[in-house]
Parts: C-alpha cells; structure tokens; sequence
C-alpha cells in the first residue's frame, strides 16, 4: 500500500517545513478580512504559523504575516493569535 503524503507548510516565523496539522493557518478572504483558520478550510490566501511563543514573536516584530498576506492585520487578530497559542 502507498504511503499517504501528509502536506508540508512553511512557517512565517521560523521559516521551517512543518506539516500542515502542526501549524495555524491565518486567512485573507476575497473582501480583504483577515481571520484564524483553525480548520485549514476556509478559501483565501493563507499563512501558517507554528504553535510556538517564539516564532510568533519572531513574525510579529518582523510583520511577516502581513507581508505573506498582502494587507494590514489590526492588534485585535495578533492578540487572539497570540491567546490561541498560549493555550496550546
């Protein structure tokens, strides 16, 4: 039987492969919001993030998820990004 292939992303903040279940996913629908995916299903250009407090600081400070994403992400989004990882 084949080998089931498990998707790899890339983290904004370290910049390492990691398969798609160890990450979370932020989205930017067709209207511009920007929102947490925690499904990985919703349609839209996304950005992954590892659940770990030090890549989150890494892509805050360097604005990488806003660069990936192409917009402005308000306070509010990084707050309950940074809560979602907390609680991990």
């Amino acid at each position: 039987m084949k080998a089931k292939k498990i998707p790899q992303r890339m983290c904004t903040g370290c910049s390492e492969m990691k398969s798609k279940k160890e990450l979370i996913r932020v989205v930017k629908n067709k209207e511009g919001e920007v929102s947490i995916d925690l499904t990985g299903k919703k349609s839209g250009r996304g950005a992954y993030i590892c659940k770990n407090q030090e890549c989150f600081e890494k892509a805050y400070k360097t604005k990488r998820l806003e660069k990936n994403l192409e917009t402005k992400i308000d306070e509010e989004l990084y707050n309950s990004l940074k809560s979602e990882i907390v609680n991990e």
